[in-house]
Formats: C-alpha cells, structure tokens, sequence
C-alpha cells in the first residue's frame, strides 16, 4: 500500500489521460486512470482517491454529472476539472458544486500541479 496521495484520472481522450497521467506521477503521486466516468464509479477508487482530475465533455455521463454523484453520495473527494471548452456557465456550476479548479485546455503542467496540492491541502481539513 502507498503513502502517496492516490490521483484517478477520468478522460475519454487516451492522449490527454496519458499525459496527466505522467505529469502526475512525474509529481509523486499515485494515479489511476479511466476512459469514462462510468468506469471510475464502478471502479473502487471512488472511496478510495484522495482527488479526482476529470474532462468535462465525454460522451455518456459528462464531468459534471459525475461531480453531481460524487456530491450525492456525500464522498468528500476534491476534483479538478478540465476543458476544452470553457464556458463561464458550466464553470460557474461545477465550481458552486465544490470544484477546486477548472482548468482550460491546454494548460501547463505546474498549473495542475498547483491545483493538486490546493485540493490535496483543502481535502484534510
């Protein structure tokens, strides 16, 4: 079992998954990674991470429906959003909802670094 902080990756582009995922782990972090939002709720590591990394338009189940679960659920899981697409409104709702960031793509590296440690510092409070 790890001592580092575990980040899940939610992406359902694999070049943008591949790329946070080494960024991150660059950073020392533990990851695991998911092509779908589906795919992460059935997975255990919705208890299990210390922050979720998710895009926000993917098909099926988008990042702030997926947010929306997480809330309901009452699981206190930071989570940084990133887009392709920023639009004030959309920002606006995922970050009423708890978002710690929202990050347009592309972004640079020592951004979502940031990012991570404000979430990670919120999240153990």
């Amino acid at each position: 079992m790890s001592l580092n902080p575990v980040i899940s990756i939610v992406d359902d582009e694999e070049a943008v998954r591949v790329a946070t995922d080494s960024l991150v782990r660059s950073s020392g972090y533990d990851t695991y990674i998911f092509p779908s939002a589906e795919a992460f709720l059935a997975s255990d590591q919705l208890s299990t991470s210390d922050c979720l990394i998710t895009d926000v338009q993917m098909p099926g189940m988008n990042g702030l429906e997926l947010q929306r679960v997480i809330v309901k659920s009452g699981i206190k899981l930071p989570i940084i959003f990133m887009t392709a697409f920023p639009e004030k409104s959309i920002q606006a709702r995922a970050k009423s909802e708890g978002a710690h960031c929202f990050l347009s793509k592309p972004f640079d590296g020592q951004t979502m670094i940031n990012c991570i440690e404000r979430a990670l510092g919120q999240s153990e409070e």
